[in-house]
């Protein structure tokens, strides 16, 4: 007997029958898409080559290998990280040692390399909380850390944001009105793909207005096969990328919790976070050897999972598949570049901002006392680090005959870790808080899931 939508939880999707399934599965694509694609489309903005055929490719394929991961039981997306946009930004932007003379994509690839030992962090990062247990772990990552790191990620790339839009206001704006309106006024499924919504009503005013360019669409090949680059390994790129990883561990833990709450199903305890730990970094670790951005388990889905009801974690595997199926088609590629970079502007104007006040969020919600001198230090510290090196471009020094680069995102990730162990008083405890364990979720826009 078929089950009604929305009405009682439905934990096997099978009941529903096979046009429904098919269609849930389609809605969390569409759920996942907008926010995806646009990691490669920002990332190409700071002058890496980044393929969103590529990247869809393994933003399904990491999906159904942390399915695997985690014993089938999650019912998760895993999606383009925001969180690596600083350090791609670093990466593109570094102009000393043999990065001074460096191509595009010998860039992207020591970018990747970076990714590659990110999501091996995972998997230390897995071992350490099967042996140790999560409370003991997270104390070295409290919100006073994560927090600061999450709203320093927005921060350095505001500049890019304002110099996309700046190409044409008025078309950046009604992107820019058009998530916010989604956002706070919408409904159901509009809340949830308010920035896919953003670029698909500017990118119609955009053609009406004859402000886009189709050359590349009618040259590109319907079908054809992932531009793959392989990742290479730098120090200094290792350096970037590798710190990020505190804050992207932390959404994925918020991802996690969220996704508990909304199925009712405690996955912390059952597959454990261990294993979905395992998934997301094996899954980022693949994708960034192969040329693909980092993954994360994405809230735009976990707000489908609440608007539906409908938890059965093969309903996502249908959105990967279908994810597969579109990285085959370099048409689909060049249409999506096809988007004029004032619209990118405008989204990531609202994007970049988000990811700060998601930042902002993680302290508040943890309630993090700012009374106490140590939070204030610890604070302090990591600010002027990020922003003020990131200013100058980091800092450089010589490991044997090789030149190696700390960015200041990575600057800042080192000092809030030591002196947060190194400083008495940390009296953080993760648990406490249901809203602070999810307060980390950078791929969240609306409140669909709460």
């Amino acid at each position: 007997m078929k089950k009604e939508l929305g009405q009682e939880p439905i934990y096997d999707a099978r009941t529903l029958g096979v046009p429904r399934m098919l269609l849930l599965g389609l809605q969390h694509l569409f759920a996942m898409f907008g926010a995806t694609v646009l990691v490669p489309i920002l990332v190409q903005g700071y002058g890496l080559p980044l393929s969103i055929q590529t990247t869809l490719l393994f933003a399904g394929l990491g999906t159904i290998l942390f399915h695997a991961c985690t014993k089938f039981k999650v019912p998760a997306f895993l999606g383009s990280s925001f969180a690596y946009l600083g350090g791609f930004a670093a990466v593109g932007a570094l102009d000393s040692g043999k990065y001074a003379t460096m191509s595009p994509d010998d860039k992207l690839a020591y970018a990747l390399g970076g990714i590659v030992v990110a999501g091996l962090l995972y998997l230390v990062l897995a071992l350490l909380f099967k042996v140790l247990g999560t409370k003991k772990v997270m104390r070295y990552f409290p919100p006073i850390v994560t927090g600061p790191m999450i709203i320093m990620i927005g921060l350095n790339l505001a500049g890019s944001a304002i110099g996309n839009a700046s190409t044409n206001w008025w078309l950046a704006l009604v992107a820019i009105a058009v998530i916010i309106v989604a956002n706070i006024w919408g409904k159901g499924m509009i809340k949830i793909i308010p920035i896919l919504l953003g670029v698909v009503v500017s990118y119609i005013v955009a053609l009406v207005t004859k402000q886009v360019d189709f050359s590349a669409v009618h040259t590109a090949q319907l079908f054809g096969l992932q531009p793959f680059t392989i990742a290479k390994f730098d120090l200094t790129s290792i350096l970037v990328m590798a710190p990020i990883a505190i804050a992207a561990m932390m959404e994925h833990i918020g991802d996690v919790s969220a996704i508990s709450s909304t199925t009712g199903v405690n996955f912390i305890e059952d597959p454990g976070l261990h294993r979905t730990l395992i998934g997301d970094g094996l899954a980022t670790a693949l994708a960034g050897f192969c040329g693909g951005p980092a993954n994360t388990t994405y809230g735009e889905n976990t707000g489908v999972l609440a608007l539906s009801r409908v938890y059965d974690p093969r309903v996502i595997r249908l959105a990967a598949i279908y994810a597969i199926i579109l990285s085959f088609s370099p048409k689909f590629d060049a249409l999506v570049n096809s988007i004029p970079a004032a619209i990118v502007g405008g989204v990531s104007f609202i994007l970049y901002g988000m990811i700060s006040a998601v930042g902002v969020r993680n302290i508040v919600e943890n309630r993090v006392d700012l009374t106490k001198s140590r939070n204030l230090i610890i604070a302090a510290v990591m600010f002027v680090s990020g922003l003020g090196f990131s200013s100058v471009g980091g800092v450089t020094f010589m490991v044997g005959n090789a030149a190696v680069t700390l960015t200041g995102l990575a600057i800042a990730a080192l000092c809030g870790v030591l002196l947060n162990a190194v400083l008495p008083g940390n009296d953080y405890e993760f648990g406490t808080s249901v809203e602070g364990d999810k307060s980390a979720d950078l791929g969240s826009y609306g409140e669909a899931i709460e």
